[in-house]
């Protein structure tokens, strides 16, 4: 699948329209495509700001109720003209759509003002835009040679490596007894800042730790995309988003791993 084609798709997938097939399939292309792959997250993203705040507007009673009436009563056809095989008139369709692209007018317009009004509306733009840079992080490393940039089990030699070179020195621990061995450490990029990445293997499950600096606006809730998860984490008194795409029983097991260090 090539990326016109995938863009195509992305609007069937997203709403949850193809079959099996042509899912593994598409998700297959994201997995090479990070391009397809943003263009997916800005889409969940656009749909959660929209539930979370965009106001719903219900149609009048009395329009409701004139558009029912219209629907089903029957109109006279005018001697030799030919009764069109609609069960009703084309301008009612359009009068329908009209109504919801006012609403959804009207939807947007809210939405927009309130993005402008408020700064709850900014903090959710930065988190999203954070989510997408760290899902991006974590898809580049897992396609590199290497995921890391010093590889080490040894915490005293992974934590040292960071100073000097980053603002941000990491809590680093090593969960090797429990399941999640430290596989090392890089330096990535997030929410436009150059912040400390460490690396664990479960299994066959790669699994990135990013710790971010107080000001980064967390995801309040874990995050989901095609089979990854971004889950926030204190580490020894530090921001940090775990993603990876293990198990989400795993998952809680080793955020409480790091929530319990010092």
């Amino acid at each position: 699948m090539d990326c016109r084609t995938a863009q195509d798709t992305l609007p069937l997938y997203f709403d949850g329209e193809l079959d099996r097939a042509a899912s593994r399939e598409f998700e297959a292309h994201l997995d090479t495509c990070a391009d397809c792959r943003t263009a997916l997250i800005e889409l969940d993203a656009l749909r959660t700001t929209l539930r979370r705040d965009a106001p719903r507007h219900a149609a009048p009673e009395l329009l409701r109720k004139r558009i029912e009436k219209l629907a089903v009563a029957p109109t006279a056809a005018p001697v030799g003209v030919r009764r069109a095989h609609r069960s009703s008139p084309r301008w009612l369709a359009y009068a329908a759509s009209t109504v919801l692209a006012f609403a959804a007018g009207g939807m947007a317009v809210s939405l927009w003002n309130s993005t402008n009004r408020n700064a709850e509306s900014t903090q959710a733009s930065a988190s999203a835009q954070l989510a997408r840079d760290l899902f991006a992080s974590h898809w580049r490393a897992l396609a590199a040679t290497s995921p890391v940039d010093v590889i080490s089990t040894d915490r005293h030699t992974v934590k040292p490596w960071f100073e000097g070179k980053i603002g941000i020195a990491p809590a680093v621990h090593d969960f090797a007894e429990q399941g999640f061995a430290l596989v090392g450490g890089r330096i990535d990029y997030a929410g436009n800042l150059r912040v400390p990445a460490l690396v664990y293997r479960h299994g066959q499950h790669l699994i990135d730790v990013f710790v971010l600096p107080d000001s980064a606006t967390l995801p309040g809730d874990a995050l989901r995309q095609t089979g990854y998860r971004i889950e926030a984490v204190r580490l020894g008194g530090q921001n940090a988003a775990i993603v990876s795409d293990m198990d989400p029983a795993e998952l809680a097991h080793f955020v409480q791993l790091l929530a319990a260090t010092k």
